[in-house]
């Protein structure tokens, strides 16, 4: 059995100034996106849509907003209304942690509706840009998750040549890796399917369809092998709040899909 390595939250520190790994895999994050998002951006497709790399920048902008908002509203609101509403203040205190990512997927949606609005462009346009450059990100983020030692997994078999022990846990039992099962599964997989299917012009919403179907299938295949979180344990059918919010994102997906195949067949 392997044990978690226990990794200084802290990458670098000169003097007074702390860089922590988790600003490190956002400024990766960031900067991922800014490569991949411009390299679809210059797409026959795009271009002649008129996008540029300025457009992209500008994306980022507005999608850093959407994520920031929209993940901390999320784990308000899905994960612990009754605890902030008793403590109305504390919804501010983001360095305390408590961030969701079907929140922060919403008020991504939120800001690039914004985005479409002012510029003005079709937003489904915009989403089928965005999509394939962000799996990167998330894969960004659960390597952070697995460097905190947090997130981690349900108790595995001790055989299981990667089952591994979290003392942040407060057990010394054998764990699944969850967040190395999402970075591949979530970011690494999602990235290759997407970035594949998208090289292409597809129907209108089409690849921001698959995005939704893929997150939503493969975070909901991790999700059994993720502890639940202590405070809200397994709801209804045995499914994590993680599971039943993955269940509207692939209809959702599914939709947008269908929707696009009509009308790029029409």
């Amino acid at each position: 059995m392997l044990v978690h390595p226990q990794f200084s939250p802290i990458a670098l520190q000169l003097g007074p100034v702390a860089i922590h790994w988790y600003g490190i895999t956002y400024l990766v994050a960031f900067g991922l996106f800014l490569w991949l998002a411009g390299r679809r951006a210059a797409l026959p497709h795009f271009a002649q849509a008129g996008w540029t790399r300025r457009d992209v920048e500008d994306l980022l902008f507005y999608g850093v907003l959407g994520v920031v908002i929209g993940g901390r509203l999320g784990y308000v609101l899905f994960y612990k209304p009754g605890y902030y509403a008793a403590h109305p203040l504390e919804v501010f205190a983001v360095w305390k942690g408590g961030m969701a990512f079907h929140g922060g997927l919403l008020g991504v949606i939120a800001a690039m509706a914004l985005f479409a609005r002012m510029r003005p462009r079709p937003f489904l346009q915009v989403m089928d840009l965005i999509a394939p450059a962000v799996p990167t990100g998330l894969a960004s983020g659960r390597i952070g998750n697995f460097i905190n030692g947090e997130l981690w997994g349900r108790e595995a078999d001790a055989s299981l040549p990667w089952a591994m022990a979290f003392p942040q846990s407060g057990s010394m039992l054998p764990r699944h890796p969850s967040p190395l099962y999402q970075f591949l599964l979530e970011g690494l997989l999602l990235f290759v399917i997407l970035w594949l299917y998208g090289r292409k012009e597809r129907g209108r919403g089409q690849v921001a369809g698959l995005f939704l179907i893929g997150y939503g299938v493969f975070r909901f295949t991790a999700e059994y092998f993720r502890e639940p979180d202590a405070f809200l344990g397994l709801l209804a059918l045995n499914m994590s709040m993680g599971q039943w919010l993955c269940v509207p994102m692939v209809a959702a997906g599914l939709w947008l899909w269908l929707r696009g195949a009509r009308q790029a067949g029409a």
